[in-house]
C-alpha cells in the first residue's frame, strides 16, 4: 500500500509521535507533513467473521477514507500464544504505526508488555479495561444494554414462549451479553423460558470460530422448542442463521448489522442484531489521536452515546416491536432501568 500524506494539519503527527524503540517516523511525502499510519491487530476469527472483527475493520476503512491515513491490519491465528500477540503488536509499533489498535480482551497481557516499550505510541484495546498506561485507551462497551433490547424483542416475537441464547465461550464478557438478554426478555415477558448454551468453555476459544458447532447447538435449541435465538459467538453465529432458515424460525445477530451481510435466504429470519459500534470506537480513537485529543483510560460506548443499539434493517419483522423496544431504551438511558452485567 502506498503512503498517503494527510490533507489536514490536525492529523499531522510530529516525527517523535511514532516514538519508542526502533520506531519509524513515517514518510512526509515531501510536504513536511507526516503520514499517520494506523495499525490494527485482529482477534481470533479475523476479517470475514461478519461480526466483531469486521466491525473493527469497518472503522479502520472509514479512517482510511475520511481521514486519509495509511492502514495495516494483521490477522491472528487459531491456537496462538500470548507471545504471538506480543510480536504482532511489537511489529506494528516498531514499524512506525501510531496509533495501534488491539481488537479483543485476549490482547490485554501482550499489550501491557508492548505499550511500556513504546511510550510515545498511542495504543487502544477493545473490550478490556485492565491495561493501564498513559498511552493506552480502553474502548469498552455496555453490551448488556443492547442485549437487553434484543432480549425484549425476542420475548415479544416468540410465539412459543421459549427463546435461546448461544454464547461462543463462557467468558465474563460473553456473560454480560447473556445477563442483558435474559433481563430484557424477562422484563418483556416474565414467564418466558430461556435456553442458554455455550459452544466451548474455559481456555478453548474455538466457540468463536466454528459455524458447524454453532449450527448444531442452534438446531438443538430449536428442536427443544425455542423459536428465537440470539448469539454472541462471532463466526459461529453463521451456523445459527443456517439453522434458522432450515427451521423457519428467528435468529438475532450481534456486533454488526448481520442482516446486511447475510445470504438472501437468511435475511427474512434475522429478526434484528445487537449493534456494538466497534467501528465507531475505532474511528473516533484514530480521529482523536490525529487531533491530539485522545484520552488514556476507559472510554465507554453505550445507549446514551449511540455506541450500542439494535438493527431495524428487517423492517417487516422488527417494526411492530420498535415502540416497546425504544421505550425500554429510553428507560435505560434515563436510569429507570439498570441492566445487570452478571
Amino acid at each position: 500500500m502506498s503512503l498517503v500524506s494527510l490533507t489536514g494539519a490536525a492529523l499531522a503527527l510530529s516525527a517523535s509521535a511514532c516514538g519508542g524503540k526502533k520506531a519509524s517516523t513515517g514518510d512526509d511525502g515531501g510536504d513536511g507533513k507526516k503520514t499517520v499510519k494506523v495499525g490494527l491487530a485482529y482477534d481470533i476469527g479475523g476479517r470475514g467473521d461478519k461480526s466483531f472483527n469486521d466491525a473493527a475493520f469497518a472503522g479502520l476503512e472509514k479512517a482510511k477514507k475520511d481521514l486519509n491515513v495509511e492502514i495495516k491490519d494483521i490477522e491472528a491465528t487459531k491456537g496462538e500464544s500470548d507471545n504471538d500477540k506480543v510480536q504482532r503488536l511489537d511489529l506494528l509499533a516498531k514499524s512506525g504505526y501510531n496509533p495501534v489498535i488491539a481488537v479483543g480482551y485476549a490482547y490485554a497481557g501482550p499489550l501491557g508488555k508492548v505499550a511500556t516499550q513504546y511510550p510515545k505510541t498511542k495504543f487502544a484495546i477493545v473490550d478490556d479495561s485492565s491495561v493501564k498506561g498513559a498511552n493506552v485507551t480502553n474502548l469498552i462497551f455496555a453490551e448488556e444494554q443492547g442485549s437487553f433490547l434484543v432480549g425484549a424483542a425476542a420475548a415479544e416475537k416468540s410465539k412459543a414462549g421459549k427463546i435461546g441464547f448461544i454464547g461462543g465461550v463462557d467468558t465474563p464478557l460473553i456473560k454480560k451479553f447473556e445477563a442483558g438478554y435474559v433481563a430484557g426478555a424477562k422484563k418483556a415477558k416474565p414467564n418466558v423460558k430461556i435456553d442458554i448454551k455455550y459452544i466451548s468453555r474455559g481456555t478453548d476459544f474455538s466457540g468463536f470460530t466454528d459455524p458447524a458447532k454453532g449450527k448444531t447447538v442452534a438446531e438443538g435449541q430449536f428442536d427443544a422448542g425455542a423459536d428465537v435465538i440470539y448469539h454472541a459467538a462471532g463466526l459461529s453465529g453463521v451456523g445459527l442463521f443456517q439453522a434458522a432458515v432450515a427451521q423457519k424460525k428467528y435468529a438475532i445477530g450481534v456486533d454488526s448489522d448481520q442482516y446486511q451481510t447475510a445470504e438472501a435466504a437468511q435475511k427474512p429470519y434475522i429478526l434484528t442484531s445487537m449493534l456494538k459500534r466497534v467501528d465507531t470506537a475505532v474511528f473516533q480513537f484514530v480521529e482523536n489521536v490525529g487531533k491530539n485529543t485522545v484520552q488514556a483510560g476507559p472510554v465507554t460506548f453505550d445507549l446514551k452515546n449511540d455506541g450500542i443499539g439494535y438493527s431495524t434493517a428487517n423492517s417487516t419483522e422488527i417494526k411492530p416491536l420498535e415502540a416497546k423496544i425504544n421505550e425500554y431504551k429510553q428507560q435505560i438511558i434515563d436510569g429507570k432501568i439498570t441492566v445487570p452485567t452478571k
